[in-house]
């Protein structure tokens, strides 16, 4: 029976979380101060504690070193309405999780199931899936529903424009799991050749082919009792995802080259940053492979649909730098605006790039110049394409990706995010155009030019 600490000075607070404990089965120790949650740390060590940020005589993070130790119990801050200031601190300094008051008795279910508390030298979890960061309801609603995924044996499907941290997701999946002592492989299908993907995902038998000197091991083989994470699933063969649903419904494969039939068991996350049903529409994707991999599908929120949370992410972000160079650079709150009232197509991937070119231009102080620099410019810098009516739909294909290969300076994999598509379906798309001397010398003209422009009201699920 879960045992847990209520550090709460607010008795009406503490009294309903009592309740709700109760209805759970844990048993409950309830203190108002810091002092008073020492003494009884030293008389019975708890589960969790469910402590309030702000204490008369201090705050609820204080507590994270008074249980620091390999049998540390989990901590959740609890707060009526919390800062980005006060979330990105909680995270950092070990919290597990922030509640926000009242407390939904759904959420703290979810939470005492979930996440349960071990020590922490026996869970790789913080090394293996990094922090989900972020207060804002949809970044909640998102933890929520990992919470309830990650211990069944169901397939995933994360649906999320590029940059959105999929692989983040798929990584905390697989470490709030069963499998987290087994292996968690991903394979990009979009970046791989479609003469080699096969051979990659099932493995091959020495001689199977021109180039195959020894046995190769596939990822099927690799991860079996663990997590296997198929990103930019669309982008497979058609003629491959006949294997592949065949392995998911029996368990069973063969390398190529061999006629002896091989076991596996794995958990399948798959993601995409496309539209799965204009996929089986055009004859991209299966049918019946999407229904196998859409048992549980999760949307990733955009950064723009975040609010604050960009807030937490470039403190964190500039953190990470600051610690890595032995730097103490700061971000006033005033340069935050900049960052907040531009829209990032790039998602948390542009942030995070966008911060590192502000920390090192910067000095002691990220400045709200060097922060406007480039959203700003991009904003001012946009372009609208105008096409005539009777354009054929492969002449606006063509010319939508030159005009958004100028307005990224040349970079492709940053024009591939904007439209939605695969750095592989862009290169093939520029094979077929036979112009990628033009892309080449778009690129020369725009050296040094930061490639962070959108194409205003163009949606990424129109081109495909």
């Amino acid at each position: 029976m879960p045992h847990v600490l209520i550090v709460d000075a607010d008795a009406q607070s503490s009294g309903a979380l009592r309740t709700l404990l109760a209805d759970e089965s844990c048993t409950c120790a309830v203190v108002a101060t810091l002092r008073q949650a020492a003494t009884q740390l030293a008389l019975q060590q708890p589960d969790w504690i469910l402590a309030a940020h702000d204490l008369p005589d201090g705050s609820g993070l204080d507590l994270l070193e008074a249980v620091d130790g390999d049998e540390a119990p989990a901590l959740a801050l609890m707060a009526d309405r919390p800062t980005a200031e006060q979330a990105i601190d909680a995270f950092r300094r070990g919290a597990l999780d922030y509640l926000i008051r009242p407390i939904d008795a759904r959420r703290l279910r979810q939470l005492l199931a979930s996440r349960k508390p071990r020590s922490r030298s026996d869970a790789p979890r913080s090394a293996a899936a990094p922090q989900l960061l972020g207060a804002s309801p949809v970044m909640q609603t998102l933890r929520d529903h990992i919470d309830r995924v990650a211990p069944t044996e169901a397939s995933v499907l994360l649906l999320g424009e590029s940059g959105t941290g999929k692989e983040l997701v798929a990584q905390n999946i697989h470490a709030r799991s069963p499998r987290h002592r087994q292996p968690f492989l991903p394979v990009n299908c979009g970046a791989i050749s479609p003469q080699l993907i096969e051979s990659e995902i099932f493995g091959h038998e020495r001689g199977s082919f021109t180039g195959a000197d020894r046995q190769h091991k596939g990822y099927f083989e690799r991860a079996s009792g663990g997590t296997l994470f198929l990103d930019e699933v669309i982008e497979m063969p058609i003629e491959l995802q006949v294997k592949l649903l065949r392995v998911l419904e029996t368990g069973a494969f063969m390398r190529i080259g061999s006629n002896q039939e091989l076991g596996t068991d794995v958990r399948i996350i798959a993601a995409t940053n496309r539209d799965p049903e204009a996929a089986i529409a055009e004859g991209r994707l299966r049918l019946d492979l999407y229904h196998r991999l859409n048992v549980f599908p999760l949307r990733i929120p955009a950064l723009r649909e975040r609010g604050h949370d960009i807030d937490i992410l470039a403190r964190h972000f500039l953190d990470e730098f600051n610690a890595a160079h032995g730097t103490a650079k700061q971000i006033p709150p005033s340069a935050l605006v900049a960052l907040c009232n531009y829209h990032w197509p790039g998602n948390v991937r542009e942030l995070r790039n966008f911060m590192q070119r502000a920390y090192i231009l910067s000095d002691q102080v990220l400045d709200t110049p060097t922060l406007e620099a480039g959203p700003a410019r991009c904003s001012a810098m946009a372009l609208t394409l105008a096409i005539p009516v009777g354009t054929s739909l492969a002449d606006v294909d063509r010319k939508l990706i030159f005009a958004t290969l100028e307005l990224c300076g040349g970079v492709k994999k940053r024009a591939a995010d904007l439209l939605g598509i695969s750095l592989k379906t862009l290169y093939n798309r520029l094979e077929e155009y036979g112009n990628d001397d033009r892309a080449a010398a778009i690129a020369a003209r725009h050296q040094g030019v930061p490639a962070s422009i959108v194409v205003p009201g163009y949606e990424s699920g129109l081109l495909n």
